[in-house]
């Protein structure tokens, strides 16, 4: 089946245009971008002083363009012509138009199915397409020539057919490999496509939409189905009545792979009274199908941790407002939930019945299927009625239904129609840098074969011109139509071709790819990459990738799963001025145990509770006063959060806080004595946590199995921050509609708080705050004076980013200010994301104000937005700060030591991630790709009040690398001059100019902004970089300036866009890439690099299955590029060019003897030693070198990241070291050939005077060529094993073996011209003296140069070999500590071409290392060093800063970060219930006692919590927090 590729415009019908040849194209969405086709300019490799990057000014002819843009797969992959508008018609007939006046559907309506492949081949186009492919071998194609020449007669050397031979197995070994990769591809299209899912059948449904055929692929070709069912299939379909069971259905997987979800069918009829099961034959029911047998048109139900199979519009949820929460990490990256609304005409399809009822007939009127992942367009109409449709009702193929029941939808879009295959490309054939070198090295050869064979031919026509007069016997009759000497001459010319044939050895072919295979062998049981709690080896899904692994100069990663775990740990804290940095890991804890429990006492309860409208998940989050029990209809008893005595660890939490002096201080609260300091922090402590249990969206919910309580949040920070402060004893209960319950660790009634308003957390806003109203216990008798006294005030609790809170913070209390400002420094320092948290106690009659200003806003018509955001910039002020978070966004073992060893290995590594921009930075600082002393240029799209995208770019270049010279290419110039720019007074009346804080503390950046000394790391969000990937000079641009940094982070992009960052660096500097990701979001960018590695984690396997390597862990990369890569490298390029050595080494031999026979072309030796030159004699000691050569050992590369360089620099294989070594050759065959046959010819070496015979010295020639060229391979060999002395000496053995066999075969076996040869051969004095002296002759200058090398002018892999050789037990982290003393040679940094700021950072910093010297203070502490031990030393508060290029705004990064849904489903909700209140009554009635006039007036302190000690005074805690 052909795949859109996004290389190709083949999505041309979706509504973002794609420029097409450099032409500049508006679009709209943030995936469409287009292809960076027109990047033309090169680099020089990807190192420090490239020039700057032009693209192609002139367009190249039509012909070329295609013939430059081809590719094998575009063959056998159908281009899909644009799709056109749909309608999907339910319950109802389609029209007559859809049919042709045969009553067949048009073309056009025909949908595609739902299965999607990956693989390339099937069993018809396996054949054509692999041959197609290794063909584009220049070699192949030689080859093959020459064999069908030797089909003619006056070209045949031996059988024909025996010719063809070695092509044959060549072909068809690289054959099988491919054929077993792509059956693996299979199986894993299998996995997927027969993945179950629930559609509907029976009754009278009957879908009238139309889909194609289903394809039939490669290993269905081979074992043809069996139609055998599954069991849980076939019981479903033959007994729908089973769905009555209602048997209860329990699952607590929540990591559920999309290749792996296979639930049984027990668990599917688990909740068949929802959906309207019927007991008799013929009723509409759930059946179980496979995913790729899904139809537009379907209805699905989706239960809940199942992957949607395709693109569907949301009928009806398990949720009371029909909500439907989706996790879409596998699309976007993002770990938060997001809300899905059900379509409002839709949502009384809520049961199989009603689905199928023809009663409810409608149709769903779509745009063509769109690429843009973040766009779609439509309306279903019913009953004349028409409801809007876009993604906000559509389940996207890929996400995740989480913390819903279950969701039914109706399918709109399959297969390679759905949004996630759109933004993935067709299986790419790659092929590796040294392959594609390889190409002009052998037209090179071949140049120079057909050279020589001209000249043999233009030699032997002349010559026989010149003695057929003479009357030459071996010329008689030579002046027939087919026999003279011009026909001769072309004769002499095939014959050359063949004698020389091989200059282009066929046997290379076959040893690479044997050498690659035993490569990926190698890789496959390196232990030391084996991920032992998966039972997971690195696998080679490519096998003939291996060398590129050698050569990377730029990775491209994403975040989410592959440098994170998707996980949240609350670290730390700062309350009141105290840090509470939790207590040290325990090793053996096992953080992933989601039963641990903490018992946490059930309270009392309060009697007036009311039954749950709102929150419904799998298990209540409200209460109710059935004796722990609610009463839901429809679904039985679910237990009561209020009656549940433990608290589970939440989903996507990984452990529990425990600080034992928290611990101390908390009990000592309860004990405080009024008016002491103990007192203050004891309130200080109770409204902290109190913010944290309050100020949230999050949801309490009962687990099914445990009875335990458990939150289920939409973002996994919001999780860990209520969790974080359960764990510590303020457990949040639950909400019934806008009704707060708070169990805290000093009373044994559950608090309650009236929720009056939420204020939204936003990007611009960066905080999140909520109104509550303390109420009074339900116990009126039980509670003291303080408790009393606290109730009906009303409280605003916030939580945002630090310089948000800072600047709100009513005047006073510097001193705690100044001490939480440096605990954040410190959270930062160490990778955390922070979060900062403030209340302030709200006057009754202020309330009142603010909130008819509030209401009027929320309903204002125009600039809402605007409005509401000052109405609450006005209620958020005067705040008293309480303290910060600091949770860690866990990262996969080892992340932040292997980015920084990839770093000092001058590899260059750019995040691509669907994440926001905070969490983006606040990650780039946790894994070291954003050093503490690095300046962030932040570029930003979107925003109408900003700089344009391209002026944004220019002016980072104007201030940050004045002299680099970018700037100073005319067109870009002359593109900026026509951009339209901001009047000057505009750009003045900006509230925050250039190189000014957004933050009220004017001093914290200082002077001298943008000149630390970390360098400059680029980040770019998708909608910038859309507009920054439209054209030509915008691509040039972000090149030029990317190239500037030394880390790039692109956020917000989408799949495609990420593929086109990926092409934007390939194609721009011709550089060699890697992509990296576990997600079906990372896909496209896995095919577009070089070379593509996936991870099997939580993500499912869609990138594993299209990545040339799998990979458990992040931190196996650093061994798979700087060990298996580099060793892979080296061997191959060096194997490489010692055949080609071997094989001139032979053939000018037989070059110069041409002078001696006429230039006829004839074989100088006899025909078998050169037909087993490449098979026998000289095969062993390349294939040593390409199986056991090693440069320097494993731990030495692991050790010295720096020695990767070599690779980078391609100093293992060139067209210069092509050169040497035919130097070498053409040298050797020389003093081989020459002093031989001067020898021989001089004075005869037979006893009885008789001349030697051809074969008798020809015979001595090849022993010395093959002696030569074995020792010679054996010297470009660095360690010479066992293995390697076989390898050198094998052949030698051979040979003489076969000598003396063959030379004593009579001719009653076979004729042979060599019988007899023993008797001179090994007679002869010349034989035995002469090959030494030749030998050591030809071996001598290369010998002589290797010893003064490593004598007198070692490089840095000669220096750790002879260290490591003269002891082996050298500890390299002493090495290490000497190479940082400068005990090694002395060598510098390469200039770049920039003496800009840029320039002038320290050369720790700086990308490009040349030797193991300029590890200097890059890992400071060593590579085991955690990030967290390295966070205990002080740091400048102004070490850094961040730019915002769209606004000009610089303010310093404190590690803020959030993530949620901004508008989402759950805040909407809240939002709901609160205007409805308000609509019937403002406020819940309070006692009298608690409305006094005092309460405006007098001085409060923060008492949300009842008294700590209630046998006191009230006065003991009085007073705000800073008394």
């Amino acid at each position: 089946m052909g795949h859109p590729d996004p290389q190709l415009p083949d999505h041309a019908h979706n509504n973002s245009a794609v420029p097409v040849n450099g032409s500049s194209t508006t679009n709209t969405g943030a995936a469409g971008a287009g292809a960076p086709t027109g990047v033309k300019g090169k680099g020089k490799g990807g190192r420090g002083g490239r020039g700057i990057v032009k693209g192609s000014a002139s367009k190249k002819p039509a012909w070329l363009a295609w013939l430059s843009n081809f590719g094998v797969e575009s063959l056998f992959s159908g281009k899909r012509t644009p799709g056109v508008p749909r309608t999907v018609y339910c319950n109802q007939d389609l029209p007559p138009e859809y049919y042709d006046h045969k009553g067949r559907p048009h073309k056009e309506y025909v949908y595609t199915p739902n299965q999607v492949i990956t693989s390339k081949y099937t069993i018809i186009t396996f054949l054509p397409r692999n041959l197609l492919e290794q063909f584009r071998r220049v070699a192949n194609v030689f080859f093959a020539a020459i064999a069908i020449l030797q089909f003619f007669p006056e070209f045949s050397t031996i059988s024909p057919g025996l010719v063809l031979l070695p092509l044959i197995i060549v072909l068809a070994i690289t054959a099988v490999k491919d054929g077993y990769e792509d059956i693996k591809r299979h199986q894993s299209d299998k996995k997927v496509n027969h993945t179950p899912v629930q559609v509907l059948s029976g009754g009278a449904w009957v879908n009238p939409n139309h889909t194609g055929a289903k394809s039939k692929t490669f290993v269905r070709g081979i074992v043809p189905s069996r139609n055998k069912k599954r069991k849980d299939v076939e019981d479903e379909e033959q007994d729908p009545s089973a769905l009555e069971a209602g048997m209860s259905r329990t699952n607590t997987n929540t990591n559920i792979d999309i290749a792996e979800v296979t639930p049984k069918a027990e668990r599917r009829r688990s909740l068949a009274s929802v959906f309207g099961g019927e007991s008799k034959k013929g009723a509409p029911y759930w059946k179980n199908s496979l995913w790729e047998d899904v139809r537009v048109g379907d209805f699905v139900r989706i239960l809940e941790d199942e992957p949607i199979p395709a693109d569907m519009l949301l009928c009806a949820t398990s949720e009371e407002e029909n909500v439907a929460f989706v996790e879409t990490k596998n699309l976007d990256g993002e770990t938060n939930l997001k809300s899905r609304n059900a379509c409002s005409a839709l949502t009384d399809l809520s049961s199989a019945a009603a689905c199928a009822d023809r009663r409810n007939e409608f149709a769903v009127e779509l745009d063509r299927p769109d690429i843009n992942m973040y766009k779609l367009n439509g309306a279903v109409v019913r009953d004349g009625a028409r409801a809007a449709v876009d993604l906000q009702t559509v389940l996207l193929r890929g996400t995740v239904l989480r913390n819903t029941k279950w969701a039914i939808g109706v399918v709109l879009f399959t297969g390679v129609d759905t949004k996630m295959v759109l933004n993935s490309g067709g299986t790419p054939s790659k092929r590796s840098r040294v392959e594609r070198q390889m190409n002009p090295q052998v037209l090179l050869n071949l140049g120079l074969l057909a050279l020589m064979a001209v000249a043999c031919a233009i030699a032997d026509s002349s010559i026989e011109k010149v003695q057929y007069p003479e009357g030459a016997p071996w010329l008689y009759n030579d002046d027939v139509s087919d026999d003279n000497p011009r026909v001769n001459g072309i004769i002499t010319f095939a014959f050359a071709l063949i004698t020389f044939q091989n200059i282009v050895p066929i046997s290379l072919y076959i040893s690479i790819e044997g050498v690659k295979t035993c490569q990926a062998l190698f890789i496959y049981f390196d232990y030391d990459m084996y991920y032992q709690k998966t039972g997971q080896a690195t696998l080679a899904r490519s096998y003939n990738l291996s060398d590129d692994l050698g050569q990377i100069e730029y990775i491209f990663s994403d975040k989410t799963g592959t440098l994170t775990q998707n996980c949240m740990v609350f670290r730390q804290c700062s309350v009141g001025g105290v840090a509470y940095r939790g207590d040290p890991e325990d090793e053996k804890e096992d953080y992933e145990d989601s039963d641990v429990l903490v018992k946490k006492g059930a309270p009392e309860k309060p009697k007036d509770m009311r039954p749950s409208s709102s929150d419904s998940t799998a298990a209540s989050t409200s209460a109710s006063g059935n004796g722990g029990v609610r009463h839901h209809e429809g679904q039985g008893d679910v237990p009561d959060p209020l009656a549940a005595t433990d608290v589970k660890l939440s989903a996507g939490v990984l452990k529990r806080f425990k600080d034992a002096n928290l611990a101390q201080d908390l009990e000592a609260s309860a004990n405080a004595e009024p008016g002491t300091e103990s007192a203050a922090h004891a309130r200080a402590l109770n409204g902290f946590f109190t913010v944290l249990a309050l100020c949230h969206t999050v949801i309490a919910a009962i687990d099914g199995q445990t009875g335990a309580l458990e939150y289920k949040a939409q973002s996994p920070d919001e999780a860990a921050l209520v969790q974080a402060a359960a764990d510590v004893g303020f457990v949040f209960r639950g909400r019934d509609r806008e009704i707060l319950f708070l169990q805290t660790p000093f009373s044994p009634e559950v608090e309650r708080y009236e929720l009056l308003n939420i204020l939204e957390f936003t990007s611009a806003r960066k905080r999140m705050s909520v109104v509550v109203r303390k109420l009074p216990s339900s116990s009126e008798g039980q509670v003291g004076e303080e408790e009393q006294e606290s109730a009906g005030k009303l409280f605003l609790l916030t939580k945002g980013a630090d310089n948000v809170v800072f600047e709100r913070l009513k005047a006073g209390a510097d001193e705690m200010n100044k001490t939480t400002e440096g605990h954040l420094d410190e959270f930062a320092n160490s990778g955390l994301r922070t979060l900062t948290l403030a209340y302030k106690v709200i006057p009754e009659d202020e309330y009142e104000v603010w909130s008819e200003q509030y209401h009027d806003a929320l309903t204002a018509l125009d600039d809402r937005e605007e409005k509401v955001e000052a109405t609450c910039d006005l209620i958020e002020r005067d705040l008293r700060l309480l303290g910060a978070t600091a949770i860690e966004d866990k990262l996969q073992d080892g992340v932040p030591e292997t980015i920084a060893d990839l770093k000092a290995a001058g590899i260059k590594v750019w995040v691509a991630t669907g994440d926001k921009l905070e969490t983006a930075i606040a990650i780039g600082y946790s894994t070291n790709l954003i050093a503490h002393d690095s300046n962030i240029i932040i570029i930003r799209g979107g925003s109408d009040e900003g700089r344009p995208v391209f002026q944004q770019m220019v002016q980072a270049v104007e201030d940050y690398f004045p002299e680099s010279g970018i700037l100073e290419d005319e067109d870009l110039m002359s593109f900026g001059s026509n951009e339209p720019k901001e009047p000057a007074d505009a750009l003045d009346s900006r509230p925050v100019p250039m190189r000014r804080l957004s933050m009220g503390v004017a001093s914290v950046v200082g002077e001298g902004n943008g000149d630390r000394p970390g360098g400059y790391v680029l980040v770019i969000d998708g909608t910038a970089l859309n507009q920054a990937l439209a054209d030509q000079q915008h691509r040039d641009l972000l090149l030029n300036l990317a190239m500037e940094c030394e880390g790039v982070i692109c956020c917000r992009v989408s799949p495609l866009q990420k593929a086109l960052v990926v092409r934007l660096v390939k194609d721009g500097l011709g550089v060699m890439t890697l992509a990296i990701g576990d997600g079906a979001n990372d896909v496209s960018m896995i095919q577009a690099a070089d070379v593509g590695v996936g991870i099997s984690g939580e993500e499912g396997l869609q990138a594993v299955n299209s990545a040339d390597y799998a990979i458990a862990q992040f931190r196996f990369l650093k061994r798979l590029l700087l060990v298996h890569g580099h060793w892979s490298y080296a061997r191959n390029g060096t194997m490489i060019i010692n055949f080609f050595y071997k094989n001139i080494l032979c053939i000018g031999v037989l070059w110069w003897f041409q002078i001696y026979c006429g230039w006829t072309s004839a074989y100088a030796f006899d025909y078998t030693y050169l037909l087993f030159w490449n098979s026998f004699w000289t095969i062993a000691p390349v294939l040593g070198i390409g199986l056991f050569d090693r440069i320097v050992d494993a731990d030495v590369l692991m050790a010295f990241p720096e020695l990767y360089r070599f690779g980078r620099e391609r100093t293992w294989f060139s067209l210069k070291q092509f050169g040497i070594y035919i130097f070498d050759a053409v040298v050797q065959s020389v003093v081989i050939f020459f002093l031989m046959t001067y020898t021989y010819m001089t004075t005869t070496a037979r006893s009885d005077g008789y001349d030697v015979a051809q074969y008798e010295y020809t015979t001595t020639m090849v022993f010395a060529a093959v002696t030569t060229a074995c020792l010679f391979n054996g010297l470009n060999t660095n360690v010479w094993t066992g293995w390697v002395f076989f390898a050198v000496f094998i052949g030698i053995l051979l040979l003489w073996l076969f000598t003396l066999v063959y030379n004593s075969i009579s001719p009653g076996w076979f004729i042979t011209d060599v019988f007899g040869n023993n008797h001179f051969l090994f007679r002869s004095a010349y034989f035995w003296l002469a090959q030494p002296l030749i030998v050591l002759l030809c071996l001598l200058p290369r010998w002589l140069y290797r010893a003064v090398q490593l004598g007198y002018d070692p490089g840095d892999l000669e220096t750790l070999r002879y260290l490591k050789r003269m002891n082996p037990n050298l500890d390299l982290a002493s090495l290490r500590e000497q190479d940082r003393a400068g005990l090694f040679r002395t060598s510098t940094w390469e200039p770049r071409r920039s003496t800009s700021r840029a320039s002038r950072r320290m050369s720790s910093r700086l990308s490009r290392p040349v030797s193991i010297r300029s590890r200097q203070s890059y890992i400071e502490g060593g590579d085991n060093m955690s990030i967290r031990s390295r966070s205990r030393t002080p740091i400048d508060p102004r070490r850094a800063s961040r730019v915002d290029m769209a606004t000009g705004a610089t303010s310093v990064h404190r590690g803020f970060d959030f993530s949620t849904e901004e508008g989402g489903v759950a805040i909407q909700r809240i939002q709901s219930n609160l205007s409805e209140k308000r609509a019937s009554s403002r406020h819940l009635p309070l006692p009298k006692s608690k409305l006094g006039s005092s309460l405006s007036k007098r001085k409060v302190s923060l008492k949300m919590l009842p008294s700590l000690r209630r046998k006191k005074p009230s006065t003991a805690t009085t007073g705000s927090i800073d008394e």
